[in-house]
């Protein structure tokens, strides 16, 4: 390293260093990650100002940070291949349910298709297209030519009605279409 670039670092960069580290250690919690990610910002900024030196040393820094923590974040969100290779011999696990666990899983899959085929049509349109399909909001919303807030009304009613029905409350079944909205609101008491 040359030495005018070593006296700009130390002059412009140097004394923010406590403030960098209290910035890193917000965003980061293990000690040992603050102190590497402080090394590896410090490698970039003066990387970059070999070349050329930023006007705005302070604002230079911590844009150099966020972006090492952007780049580290997306780092940590892939899914290593050696990972995964591990996860091939949890599998064998799965055969270890029993047969009570079997059945059991099968009785609460039937009673939920039971209650998903009593919702009214539109929460159950809703509800399929938007967890079943993985469609966005909007996308349900012009596929059934309805406004967003529609879409997420039918889909919380939806979601609400299930919950409700699998800890106990009937889904109302003393109208015959179950077009109405009210229709879907839980039997209390019964």
């Amino acid at each position: 390293m040359d030495k005018a670039l070593e006296a700009w670092f130390i002059q412009e960069i140097l004394p923010y260093e406590a403030a960098l580290t209290r910035y890193l250690a917000q965003k980061r919690s293990r000690a040992h990650d603050v102190e590497d990610l402080r090394n590896d910002i410090y490698i970039r900024v003066l990387e970059s100002a070999s070349a050329v030196r930023p006007t705005v040393p302070r604002a230079f820094l911590f844009a150099t940070a966020r972006n090492l923590l952007i780049d580290r974040t997306r780092h940590d969100r892939v899914v290593k291949i050696d990972q995964l290779e591990g996860l091939a011999v949890t599998n064998v696990l799965v055969d270890d349910i029993s047969t009570e666990q079997q059945a059991s899983g099968r009785q609460q899959l039937q009673r939920l298709a039971h209650l998903f085929d009593r919702l009214p049509r539109r929460c159950r349109e809703v509800l399929w297209m938007r967890k079943i399909e993985g469609l966005p909001q909007k996308a349900v919303a012009v596929r059934l030519g309805l406004a967003e807030a529609t879409v997420e009304k039918h889909l919380y009613r939806a979601v609400k009605t299930l919950s409700e029905a699998l800890n106990g409350n009937a889904i109302r079944t003393d109208r015959v279409n179950h077009e109405h909205e009210s229709d879907i609101e839980p039997q209390h008491g019964k």
